[in-house]
């Protein structure tokens, strides 16, 4: 840390040098299918959110609605602001959530499109502590570190819960380089120094594939109207 304060700066939001909170609320089908389409390597990947910086629960109140995009390994964020109350009614019925200016409501018509077509619902919460770091010459490069990662599958509200579940263990944290370009020298010397190789990560995905090994997800059959179906119904 005192090595990377020499050439980066902490985040606005890290007060007194001390980490922020995330509250996030990923989307996903009956099935997992946005999941199962995240994990499986695929060219292009998405996913929803709705994310806080802090525990908001009253339907005025308002946080992030994000579509997180990964293409050629080259990750984009498309996010707006959408209050709370909003949120049921756009992802069921489709209803458009009050926007401000071209930006919002182009990015509010993709997360339309998204929802048209993947019937998403709440699916997993997920929870941690942050420290955020930008470059001094180059406000582009980030990084970031977070611990404490708490996930749940139910009672989907901002803040902590007795049903949460750690994603690692203690004194674990992720590290996170954002950069368009070629990553600094002194970062790369200072990586290979310690060993740091690059891999992905997905907090969604980890608890998805351990969840899976466990035999806790749910799996159903439908027909061409949506309605749940057994084995039998297709027998013929």
């Amino acid at each position: 840390m005192p090595l990377l304060l020499e050439y980066m700066e902490l985040d606005e939001y890290c007060i007194g040098g001390k980490e922020y909170r995330i509250y996030s609320i990923y989307y996903d089908t009956v099935n997992h299918d946005v999941i199962r389409d995240n994990s499986q390597g695929l060219t292009y990947k998405e996913k929803m959110r709705i994310r806080s910086y802090y525990a908001k629960n009253d339907p005025e109140d308002k946080v992030f609605m994000e579509l997180k995009k990964k293409s050629e390994k080259v990750g984009n964020k498309r996010r707006i602001k959408i209050r709370l109350k909003e949120i049921e009614p756009f992802v069921n019925e489709g209803i458009m959530p009050h926007t401000e200016g071209y930006l919002q409501t182009q990015v509010a018509k993709e997360l339309a499109y998204f929802l048209k077509m993947n019937k998403v619902r709440p699916a997993l919460y997920v929870q941690y502590d942050r420290l955020a770091m930008f470059g001094k010459e180059n406000k582009d490069f980030r990084m970031t570190f977070d611990r404490n990662v708490r996930t749940r599958r139910s009672n989907f509200v901002f803040g902590e819960s007795d049903e949460d579940e750690f994603l690692l263990p203690d004194n674990m944290y992720i590290m996170e380089i954002k950069i368009l370009g070629s990553i600094p020298l002194w970062l790369s010397k200072l990586l290979s120094e310690n060993k740091l190789y690059s891999r992905g990560f997905s907090k969604y995905g980890v608890r998805y594939k351990r969840d899976c090994e466990a035999g806790k997800l749910n799996y159903y059959l439908t027909d061409k109207s949506g309605n749940q179906v057994d084995f039998d119904y297709f027998e013929d």
